[in-house]
């Protein structure tokens, strides 16, 4: 099978063109060669959490990697047999590791059999989705798709000691349903999770306190429903200290739209609330079905269900162009995009329908 070539500069140029272009170089078997990865970034090539993504990959699908070192620019990755089974990975860093599970999680909903993974690096981290999102909002997003996985957050990390430890389980399926859902709905109610580690308690209540006046202040006279996450001082597991907030709206159609914030040091804790409420608001207001987040993360899975999907997004950004181009250049589907980079718009394509070997 011929060498597919990508330059990991193009467009975003950062480390989701290495996630996707794994994912499914795995599932096709189709070798690929990546080159100039994360060239438009501050410190280009490959970084730990890259590494991991890579690593983790390769050992679910027994391939053959040249490249595969801190700071490599350049990869090639030779795929072999899906395996499942039980795994284990570990960054090394606070890296995150949502970004480890975009990178693997396509592979393991195609696994020959049922698989468990444990990932130790960072949950809530800058730059990338937290835990929360993912399992709060992804996860019962793609199973409209009929993905079946679950995480369960074993401990969580924070930078820069990271340490956190997620566990994520994953039935695989014969194949994937299309989605088809441009507008959100009706808003049913918002529910959310505020958490800190190494903590006073009142960080994670203030949290969730600023995120819920800021939305009834801003019209929203729905159900507001915000768990709260802390740990006695004496019984608390983690490395380091930390906070932050997932919000997620439901719709009367079972739709999700999430944002968040992350406390950082000198931040007070009302602000990360109501950064990440008025996130929130602005996801909701264009009225479309996925949030600007979900609309580059379900690109891999539209392209290998069956038959043709539509999708409204808030907002179509650098990373989904981006998710399409990969998307495309290995799988030899056709997106169609109507709306601006930017601005809210509708995703169509008609999907592969990539069916599971056993």
């Amino acid at each position: 099978m011929s060498l597919i070539e990508i330059d990991g500069s193009i467009l975003e140029g950062g480390g989701q063109i290495l996630r996707t272009a794994l994912a499914l170089s795995a599932l096709t078997g189709r070798p690929i060669r990546i080159y100039n990865i994360r060239a438009k970034r501050s410190n280009p090539g490959l970084q730990p959490q890259h590494l991991t993504s890579v690593m983790a990959v390769a050992e679910l699908c027994n391939a053959k990697v040249e490249g595969a070192y801190k700071g490599s620019r350049e990869l090639t990755f030779i795929p072999g047999r899906l395996r499942a089974g039980r795994f284990s990975f570990n960054i090394g860093t606070a890296g995150s590791i949502s970004l480890v599970i975009q990178a693997i999680l396509p592979v393991l909903v195609f696994a020959p059999d049922r698989c468990e993974v444990e990932i130790t690096g960072g949950t809530d981290v800058r730059w990338s989705p937290p835990i929360d999102y993912v399992r709060y909002v992804l996860l019962p997003t793609l199973s409209l798709m009929g993905v079946k996985a679950e995480i369960n957050v074993l401990r969580r990390g924070h930078y820069p000691r990271g340490g956190g430890r997620v566990r994520l389980i994953v039935t695989p399926v014969d194949k994937l349903s299309p989605v088809d859902h441009v507008d959100f709905g009706r808003l049913v109610e918002i529910r959310g999770r505020s958490h800190c580690v190494k903590l006073p308690a009142h960080v994670a209540e203030r949290q969730a306190k600023a995120a819920r006046e800021y939305l009834q202040r801003h019209g929203v006279n729905v159900p507001i429903d915000i768990e709260l996450e802390y740990y006695p001082p004496e019984r608390d597991p983690h490395l380091g200290p930390g906070s932050g907030i997932v919000l997620y709206a439901r719709s009367d159609k079972g739709l999700l739209i999430g944002a968040d914030a992350i406390g950082e040091k000198g931040k007070p804790a009302e602000h990360v609330g109501r950064e990440a409420a008025e996130k929130l608001l602005q996801e909701l207001s264009p009225g479309r079905a996925f949030d600007s987040h979900m609309g580059d993360m379900l690109i891999p899975y539209i392209a290998l269900a069956e038959g043709r999907s539509r999708i409204g997004v808030s907002k179509i950004t650098l990373h989904t162009v981006t998710n399409i181009y990969v998307v495309e250049r290995v799988l030899g589907v056709k997106f169609k995009v109507d709306g601006a980079e930017g601005e809210p718009g509708v995703i169509e394509v008609t999907g592969i329908c990539y069916v599971r070997r056993t």
